[in-house]
């Protein structure tokens, strides 16, 4: 979910296994040509989500070895949760709802197309609302490490070969 530290702890992790590191939107705007929110507005969320699929494939194919941070919806399209499991190792890093909300507010909500324009309200409404829609797919990921907090050579120890 998005605020978990999909590209912090993945950084990390990376670094340590000696693995590549692919932020998927950071490789989606590369694609692309544009940012994530100037794609969302050209193309809507159906457009981005077919992007972010392609990027996913071309992730896989281009790299052997590496730590992929999707974005939190990714895992919920098509079927990206199989191809992710069929692909790597994945891990669900469950964080509470309200712990997200309280990371999200300290990072430039306009950077993210799917908050842009929300209050605080409304920001954890669609926090709560979007991670239990989101649930069932993230359930279905190999490994979940649940908290506020990670255990970096816990998370080191699922990936490893």
């Amino acid at each position: 979910m998005m605020g978990a530290g999909k590209t912090t702890l993945g950084r990390e992790l990376a670094g340590r296994l000696g693995y590549t590191f692919v932020d998927l939107d950071e490789y989606i705007e590369q694609r692309e040509g544009r940012s994530i929110q100037e794609l969302f507005e050209a193309a809507g969320q159906e457009g981005f989500r077919r992007a972010e699929r392609a990027a996913l494939e071309a992730v896989v194919q281009d790299f052997e070895q590496a730590i992929i941070a999707t974005g939190g919806g990714t895992p919920c399209f098509f079927d990206n949760i199989d191809f992710i499991n069929q692909h790597g190792a994945s891990i669900f890093l469950d964080v509470p709802a309200e712990e997200l909300v309280q990371r999200l507010l300290l990072t430039d909500l306009s950077q993210r197309p799917l908050l842009a324009q929300k209050s605080e309200a409304d920001l954890k409404d669609f926090i709560v609302k979007t991670l239990a829609t989101r649930l069932a797919f993230y359930k279905q990921a190999r490994y979940t490490v649940s908290g506020k907090r990670y255990n970096i050579e816990q998370l080191e120890s699922l990936v490893k070969p």
